[in-house]
């Protein structure tokens, strides 16, 4: 691996580049005749996504890997979140990769083990937290055969599969990752208190809990309103009570949790539109926790297949958006008007509705598309 960050002048070249064409940099001779441009093209790829996913990785002397490993990496933001909900003395990433989520992840350890197969990659890892002075024991080696020769125990362990068979395509099973999760479970439980494993957010949570043991709890986590990841824990001490977290990060919407159990006795009460409708963030959809929400935040539901509800008076901490709205009459949406569409358990789609009624995008206010008990039904933002 090359030792970039001794070389000032080719950091400077790269930072100068950060946006430039990349294709037609490649089409150059590199001005470094021990560097090749696609070398060089490499940093300045991984400089651009650093920006946007681990920022703090953007200080000269940092290596970055080729683009795949990149595009598979965590973004810090759900990484600090994780961070502040671990601790203890040791702490094993088995999947290392480009170690993002093992920077942050082992803040609150004494002793922390990487492990990955991929020798230049693991190099690079260790070369980066060298740069910024963290410490770590990194080993090269598959993780099947870490734990078979592994003596040691840990107080947490970490793995965030490959998503990715042999052919690049996506899987989402569990028994189709690699390592397969359910081969190994035991074997995991067996030299660690806390097992914690990343996960697709498009896994089913059913199927989750129907094939894992020991689940203590289940988080799904978001950033913006876009579900990032499910993560599972994995507990020695499971009591049998499993409970799930929604957080939506960097919002102002409140963190919920929840026994799992909890949506199977909860009930949800019908009505027409009031004067306050409530849309559930996207982790609240996805734990499909909506009689809970309903009964929770006393709340109405408009339609059992229509995730929408309603209230006369407004509940502030609900984990989603909230609006003032009336029910109107089709006739009185006038042509060429500014509205945000919104359409949910309606026949037409947003795109659809906008060119029905000659409709143009955004402005401040909004118009509901969907149905209530009584049948289909507009919303319009007071």
């Amino acid at each position: 691996m090359h030792s970039w960050q001794f070389n000032k002048e080719i950091q400077n070249y790269i930072n100068q580049n950060l946006h430039s064409d990349l294709h037609s940099l490649l089409l150059k001779k590199s001005p470094f005749p021990e560097f090749s441009m696609q070398e060089i093209v490499q940093q300045i790829k991984g400089k651009q996504v650093a920006q946007k996913k681990f920022p703090f990785l953007l200080q000269d002397g940092i290596v970055f890997p080729p683009q795949l490993n990149l595009e598979q990496s965590s973004s810090d933001k759900t990484a600090v979140y994780k961070s502040k909900i671990l601790g203890g003395k040791k702490f094993i990433d088995l999947t290392s990769g480009f170690g993002i989520d093992a920077y942050y992840l082992s803040e609150n350890f004494e002793e922390i083990t990487l492990v990955e197969q991929n020798n230049e990659l693991l190099e690079i890892v260790e070369h980066n937290w060298n740069v910024l002075g963290k410490k770590a024991t990194f080993i090269n080696q598959k993780l099947e055969d870490f734990l078979q020769h592994n003596k040691e125990t840990f107080d947490v362990i970490y793995l965030d599969p490959a998503r990715r068979d042999q052919n690049k395509n996506k899987v989402f099973l569990l028994e189709d990752l690699s390592p397969n999760i359910l081969e190994i479970q035991d074997k995991l439980l067996s030299i660690s208190d806390e097992v914690i494993i990343k996960l697709s957010p498009l896994i089913d949570l059913k199927y989750l809990i129907s094939v894992l043991k020991n689940i203590s709890k289940i988080e799904i986590i978001a950033v913006k309103n876009d579900v990032k990841e499910i993560v599972v824990f994995l507990s020695k001490r499971y009591s049998g009570k499993m409970i799930c977290t929604c957080v939506n990060l960097e919002t102002d919407e409140k963190t919920f949790s929840f026994k799992i159990n909890d949506e199977m006795n909860a009930f949800a009460e019908y009505s027409e539109p009031e004067k306050f409708i409530y849309i559930p963030n996207n982790t609240i959809l996805k734990a499909g926790i909506f009689n809970l929400i309903s009964e929770y935040f006393n709340l109405k539901k408009l339609h059992p297949n229509t995730h929408l509800y309603t209230s006369e008076i407004k509940i502030d901490d609900f984990p989603g958006r909230i609006f003032e709205m009336e029910v109107i009459d089709s006739k009185h949406i006038k042509k060429n008007e500014h509205f945000n569409l919104i359409s949910k358990n309606y026949p037409l789609k947003p795109e659809e509705i906008k060119k029905k009624y000659k409709l143009k995008d955004g402005g401040e206010r909004y118009l509901i598309f969907t149905q209530s008990k009584k049948g289909k039904i507009i919303l319009k933002s007071v």
